[in-house]
């Protein structure tokens, strides 16, 4: 790869890293979030809402990101990169899905963490459970788009 594809595969990835993080949690409507976990097609479309709004938030970062920096982005590459991240993401935010893969890697506890489920759960003064500022669940899912905004990155870098 060259130095050229380096700094193309860096801006890319800076600029899906910050786009994931505002269409995440600010452009996510609160139903969206609430709904595309649930099973059927309510779940499955509240789902594809969110992950398209999520690749436009992306985008509109990405695009002027990338006119401002003269970089030379394939439309395959974005096509390739793009496609790949929206579909792990919909597939993740089903949430049913990541829970499964949390239990087949052994990461079921970690997964319940910050919950009324973990053995080790906090608790108030008198007994019941105790908010936190994170969970479990919520780490391994944004690990899990970390991971596929890197992949998203290279395919748009060296396509």
């Amino acid at each position: 790869m060259s130095t050229a594809a380096a700094a193309v595969f860096a801006a890319t990835f800076v600029a899906l890293y910050v786009g994931h993080s505002v269409g995440d949690h600010w452009v996510q409507t609160s139903a969206q979030s609430a709904t595309k976990g649930q099973s059927g097609w309510a779940g499955r479309a509240a789902d594809a809402r969110h992950v398209a709004t999520l690749t436009a938030t992306k985008l509109a970062l990405l695009l002027p990101a990338a006119a401002l920096l003269g970089l030379h982005l394939s439309v395959l590459g974005l096509v390739a990169g793009m496609g790949v991240d929206a579909l792990t993401h919909w597939w993740a935010d089903r949430r049913s899905t990541l829970a499964r893969l949390a239990k087949i890697t052994g990461k079921s506890e970690f997964y319940s963490l910050g919950t009324a489920a973990h053995p080790a759960h906090p608790v108030t003064a008198d007994g019941k459970p105790a908010a936190t500022l994170g969970t479990g669940a919520y780490a391994l899912d944004q690990s899990w788009h970390h991971l596929w905004l890197f992949v998203a990155a290279l395919l748009i870098a060296a396509v």
